[in-house]
């Protein structure tokens, strides 16, 4: 596993110490899982889990799969917004409408969620 914590990291571009401190641990911690002294903990593995969504725990602990989770086939409401905005569209009954994506190279994309 820790050979996949480390891929992980540098896919992140990630170093150790801004990884520990994403997740609020110790970061002699995170060296001693990447050593292959210590396991990670289930509070590791759990705010690891709430802090990289996209990652994919199946292939951290056994390497079965991909690195990083597919992405859900459900529709945009449930999906993305859910993620995006979880209290603003699961508490307050309103909607989005419209999202702006903006890039780098000055392009944009709009998406509407209702279509």
């Amino acid at each position: 596993m820790n050979r996949r914590l480390l891929q992980f990291l540098q896919a992140e571009n990630l170093t150790q110490t801004q990884f520990a401190d994403t997740l609020s641990v110790a970061r002699g911690s995170v060296s001693h899982i990447l050593s292959g002294r210590n396991k990670p903990g289930y509070d590791f593995l759990e705010s690891l889990m709430l802090h990289y969504p996209a990652l994919n725990l199946e292939w951290l602990l056994t390497g079965r799969g991909k690195m990083y989770k597919e992405p859900s086939s459900e529709g945009s409401e449930g999906g993305i917004m859910m993620d995006l905005f979880p209290q603003k569209t699961a508490n307050s009954g309103r909607k989005a409408q419209r999202i702006l994506v903006f890039y780098s190279d000055n392009t944009f994309e709009e998406f509407h969620p209702e279509e």
